[in-house]
């Protein structure tokens, strides 16, 4: 089995040596091949420098966006060309580039979907989980988030909709990538991780999450997170969902509907 990991970096300049270390030594001790797929979208610092410098460690594939085009499109080309490039049994993992996320997780996570999970998320929601370094604001908008996300579109096992530290099944990611004709993420920003989850729902994919300590303490930078239009942007898509205006996947013969 291989493992993916598929990073969006912008401006990472600080946060991605420490988590491609981390990666590093995680394929390391688990046994399995690596490969990871990078995403520069648009970095005007020296992300660019350090892709370079680790392409000679990692198995390494880079897209670079001539301009920053946001989070739901860097995720999308990150997740489409893992997919392409991993066998269906293989493993996906995305994480934020900026440190906040600890790679020390993955193994944990991947004996998840060994036990027939599709996706596993890594939770600020769980027993044990623990948030460091967030603001009082944005815990407050964290949680009316969580809460409206579990009454409107509940999923069994999931808390999270919107940590983008996850580990996908191959076959589930390009499955979805057929489904909704390479749309997975249709959103700009940081919506787009709620908008992927739900996407994954209506295709049946089982979901469990692990419980985080999510360090934004380490942060390698300044955050990218405009608040107020991520709260927006999560209403819409909320909204789009609940009267089912969002694009149902496209049915494809001989491929089964999975039962949640």
């Amino acid at each position: 089995m291989k493992l993916l990991l598929a990073l969006a970096a912008y401006n990472e300049e600080r946060g991605l040596p420490r988590v491609l270390e981390g990666f590093r030594q995680e394929v390391a001790t688990s046994g399995y091949s690596a490969q990871v797929v990078v995403v520069d979208d648009g970095s005007t610092d020296g992300t660019g420098r350090v892709i370079e410098e680790w392409s000679s460690v990692l198995p390494m594939e880079v897209i670079r966006h001539p301009g920053n085009r946001g989070l739901g499109e860097s995720v999308q080309d990150a997740l489409n060309l893992a997919a392409r490039l991993a066998e269906p049994q293989d493993v996906i993992v995305t994480m934020d580039a900026d440190n906040s996320h600890s790679p020390e997780l993955i193994g944990e996570m991947v004996r998840r979907i060994e036990k027939g999970n599709d996706v596993v998320i890594a939770s600020r929601y769980r027993p044990g989980a623990r948030v460091v370094g967030l603001g009082r604001f944005r815990h407050l908008t964290s949680y009316g988030a969580r809460f409206l996300f579990q009454v409107l579109f509940p999923i069994a096992g999931v808390r999270d909709y919107t940590c983008a530290f996850r580990v996908y099944r191959a076959r589930i990611v390009q499955e979805a990538f057929q489904a909704y004709d390479g749309q997975l993420a249709t959103e700009r920003g940081f919506a787009s991780m709620a908008e992927i989850l739900l996407k994954l729902r209506r295709l049946g994919a089982r979901m469990c999450e692990v419980p985080m300590v999510l360090r934004y303490d380490r942060k390698g930078g300044s955050s990218k997170m405009k608040v107020c239009a991520t709260i927006l942007a999560t209403l819409r898509l909320m909204v789009r969902n609940r009267l089912g205006a969002s694009s149902a996947p496209r049915p494809k013969e001989g491929r089964p509907r999975r039962q949640r």
